[in-house]
């Protein structure tokens, strides 16, 4: 089939290579326009961008899809159907009647479960044991398209987000190159999205990635882990901020080499209040609602991301008071 390619980010990238693969064309590639990027924060072309412009592919960047100019670009390319991983902007009923076999979006979760922008995050946020990938029609409502196919994938015990995401991206990508095969051969037939076990996967905001350290300890991995490495989840010491990297151990003890009571450390026993440190020569434990927890890589701002123990160094000057996670 004759293929427009739709997406951005790093994510898309082993879609696009795929198709690019196979035995379809890939006339053109949609993509969001060029934004700020790197410490310099000069204007970049997306991933999906500097791909297709390398394999000669012709690349549109419409600062939105409704735009005439756009749309009139895309009739004219008259591709057979529109592949979609991970675009980021909103396509219009205009744009979607365009290819004669609508659009195909290839979404991180089992549809119906985790429709919206940041499945992988809500699936390991709450806990699910088995996520996957769908391949599905877009429809004006919120990724609630007919499914075309499914591919499963097991969420780890140690997953961040972006583990998580890199395994559904490169499987996502072969059920995204057998979908379009099985449209072209008219082997597959969309069927509607079960009307039960419906959730929603809004954008994780910096507001939502701060840590509360009252909820359990496994709730506060699961949001750490879900947040890595975006947008990063945070807390405060003494009004720093600190970006957390996925912890060390859940249920962690004092250890040995704890600090005893004194500027820097917390007192004596193993139990700890929400937000409490222990700090010791490699060690940096903290209380939660529930068992205490081991701090692994931070970063504070501005700065490189370091160990937690090589961070708790420069906190002995500090009272016990000043060192609490807030």
């Amino acid at each position: 089939m004759r293929l427009v390619f739709a997406g951005t980010p790093e994510a898309a990238l082993p879609s696009l290579a795929a198709l690019l693969d196979s035995g379809h064309e890939i006339a053109a590639v949609v993509t969001r326009p060029d934004a700020p990027a790197g410490r310099g924060l000069r204007m970049a072309p997306s991933p999906v961008a500097q791909h297709a412009e390398s394999a000669g592919i012709e690349v549109l960047k419409p600062a939105r899809p409704r735009q005439p100019d756009f749309l009139d670009r895309l009739r004219e390319i008259a591709p057979d159907c529109c592949a979609v991983t991970a675009y980021g902007a909103l396509v219009p009923d205009a744009a979607l009647e365009i290819p004669r076999h609508g659009w195909v979006n290839l979404h991180f979760s089992l549809l119906p479960a985790w429709r919206g922008a940041a499945p992988v995050q809500h699936a390991i946020m709450h806990g699910d044991d088995i996520t996957g990938a769908t391949t599905f029609r877009l429809v004006a409502e919120l990724d609630a398209g007919p499914v075309f196919g499914v591919v499963t994938e097991p969420v780890l015990a140690a997953d961040t987000a972006g583990d998580l995401l890199a395994r559904l991206a490169k499987s996502g990508a072969g059920l995204l190159v057998a979908t379009m095969d099985g449209i072209e051969s008219g082997a597959l037939t969309a069927r509607p999205q079960p009307p039960d076990g419906v959730s929603l996967a809004p954008k994780i905001t910096p507001e939502r990635a701060r840590i509360d350290w009252g909820q359990s300890a496994m709730a506060i991995d699961r949001l750490i882990r879900a947040c890595t490495p975006q947008p990063g989840a945070w807390t405060e010491v003494a009004g720093i901020r600190l970006k957390l990297g996925p912890l060390a151990s859940v249920a962690a003890g004092p250890g040995p080499g704890a600090a005893g009571p004194g500027p820097g450390a917390a007192g004596p026993g193993p139990g700890l209040d929400p937000g409490e440190l222990r700090l010791s020569r490699s060690r940096v434990i903290v209380g939660t609602g529930s068992e205490p927890v081991e701090l692994g890589a931070l970063q504070p701002h501005g700065k490189r991301q370091m160990r937690a123990a090589d961070w708790a160094r420069g906190l002995r000057g500090l009272s016990p008071a000043g060192v609490r996670l807030t």
